[in-house]
């Protein structure tokens, strides 16, 4: 399975980095590919929660803030950890399709 997924460090999760066409690998591999598929999508929800916390720390030391670059940082952090969350959701929403594949 090395080199099948990924770690995407911004998303915190490993991804599939497929190196030839799906049909390609062997109905073993395929199974193989979708059950640690399924396992990376499962933890998904959980990654997000942990990033909308810290969202939530920033926000909460936003409403505080006086400081205008240090609003403007902020702003930038939770503007980037809600686009990772976006990400996320893509892709557990996305490959939907893949896990149904087992069942």
């Amino acid at each position: 399975m090395s080199g099948i997924f990924l770690f995407n460090a911004r998303l915190g999760i490993d991804v599939p980095a497929l190196n030839k066409e799906w049909d390609k690998y062997s109905n073993a591999e395929q199974q193989e590919i979708l059950l640690k598929w399924e396992k990376i999508r499962g933890a998904i929800p959980d990654r997000i929660k942990e990033l909308e916390k810290s969202i939530d720390m920033k926000q909460a030391m936003l409403s505080d803030e006086s400081d205008f670059s240090i609003s403007c940082r902020l702003n930038s952090e939770i503007a980037d950890l809600a686009s990772t969350i976006n990400d996320l959701w893509l892709w557990y929403r996305t490959n939907e399709d893949i896990s149904n594949k087992m069942h």
